[in-house]
């Protein structure tokens, strides 16, 4: 070892510079450091100072595809000028970089190269190439399953499950026993559903529990009010939008069809939906696929549609403001819902009922009607429905101050109503 040292120093002393490529391939020749060299997993290149390669290592080779004819004796501004031993020879400084090699397939490397120093003389440069292509893979992998978390974190804050069910839905009338056996029939298919009445007649929570009751209640239930969205983002509620496909779009976005994908999507006031959107709706129901505002995929669909209205749809469709073809698309299972004067027998039954709820709301003790409170209640049109029957008593419950009997005088707003009504006919 001795003799060896003394045998480099002796070369160095001289500042030849082919004494350095004389010491570079002396050392090089040695058995015990070839062995090293070759038991590395990574890729070893080694270049004298004037950038010839003087020696590459088989897991080089390996790694890269390479033979050894393409690199030894041939020239590192040749053969890679932006290379990572190229770049140090020219500045004298290491240097790491992620490369490419294009030989059959495409191997993407990390390489560090740095200066070789024996006794402070640089005698050369050497890289040390590293094989990426797993852990590439796995970031690769690790990106697209960061996305797929994202993808189910936003469709979660969208799920919603069906509040309620046929159970929630109060009323032994005739009228509204027939309404509930129309719901139970639809909620044992996949047949679009559309149901009509006035507002507050409670076309949402039948909507409910025909989803709730179905094969389809463990998926999602996706509502959303046509007459609610401003127009110019009714497309992109409905079918969403990918990233940048139009001002203010800084994320992509999921359309309510895609949310309900498996589930149930409640179109509610479909007849406030202008023409143009119609037509999309019919095709996206037609062909059972989507495609986002700016994207270029279609996207299967497995939803259940229903839909609900308290307009007369047949007579829009007269009158040029509906589609004919959607609606015969959408009428295919029609429940109508009487209004609440219709069925008076069920406002006794309604009444306790929203008593009962109203009272558990409010942190109240159950409250009751008084005799005269019964017949104004019995007595009124009710043309906001059971939304109205609702609101007036939760006002009642509140203006009571304690008592545990509502009186025909804590309905005085609708003695109000029930003449101005009076007057008008």
């Amino acid at each position: 070892m001795e003799d060896l040292e003394e045998y480099c120093q002796d070369l160095l002393q001289d500042n030849k510079e082919q004494n350095a490529s004389v010491l570079l391939d002396f050392l090089l020749s040695r058995e015990v450091l070839l062995e090293i060299l070759e038991a590395l997993q990574e890729g070893i290149q080694v270049a004298d100072n004037e950038g010839i390669i003087r020696y590459v290592n088989n897991a080089f080779l390996e790694i890269t595809g390479l033979k050894k004819e393409d690199r030894i004796g041939k020239s590192v501004f040749q053969v890679s000028p932006d290379g990572g031993l190229a770049t140090v020879l020219k500045t004298g400084k290491p240097v790491s970089n992620l490369r490419n090699f294009p030989t059959g397939t495409q191997v993407e490397l990390v390489s560090k190269a740095t200066p070789l120093y024996v006794f402070g003389k640089q005698i050369g440069v050497v890289a040390i190439t590293k094989d990426i292509q797993d852990i590439v893979k796995l970031s690769k992998q690790l990106e697209k399953s960061e996305i797929m978390v994202q993808n189910l974190s936003e469709k979660q804050d969208h799920f919603v499950k069906a509040v309620y069910s046929f159970d929630d839905i109060i009323g032994s009338s005739v009228a509204m026993q027939n309404v509930i056996e129309m719901a139970k029939i639809a909620s044992q298919t996949d047949t679009t559903v559309m149901i009509q009445g006035e507002t507050g007649t409670g076309k949402e929570m039948i909507a409910h529990a025909i989803h709730k009751a179905s094969a389809r209640s463990k998926k999602p239930f996706v509502s959303i009010n046509c007459s609610a969205v401003p127009p110019n983002l009714l497309e992109s509620e409905f079918f969403g939008h990918e990233k940048g496909s139009f001002t203010g779009a800084y994320k992509r976005k999921f359309g309510k069809f895609e949310l309900a994908n498996g589930g149930t999507l409640f179109l509610d006031e479909i007849g406030d939906m202008d023409l143009a959107l119609q037509a999309k709706i019919l095709r996206a129901i037609q062909e059972k696929a989507i495609q986002r505002v700016g994207g270029e995929t279609k996207i299967p669909l497995d939803v259940r549609i229903i839909v609900a209205t308290n307009r007369d749809l047949r007579k829009m469709v007269g009158e040029g403001s509906f589609r004919e073809d959607l609606y015969y698309r959408l009428n295919v299972w029609n429940i109508t819902i009487p209004p609440l004067r219709e069925r008076k027998a069920d406002l006794e039954e309604l009444t306790e009922h929203l008593l009962g709820k109203i009272c558990r709301k409010l942190g109240r003790k159950r409250m009751h009607l008084s005799p005269a409170a019964k017949r104004l209640v019995y007595s009124y049109s009710w043309p906001g429905n059971v939304r109205e029957l609702e609101n007036v008593l939760e006002r009642a419950v509140l203006s009571s101050r304690g008592k545990l009997t509502i009186e025909a005088a804590d309905l005085d707003f609708l003695t109000l109503n029930s003449s101005a009504d009076a007057a008008g006919t």
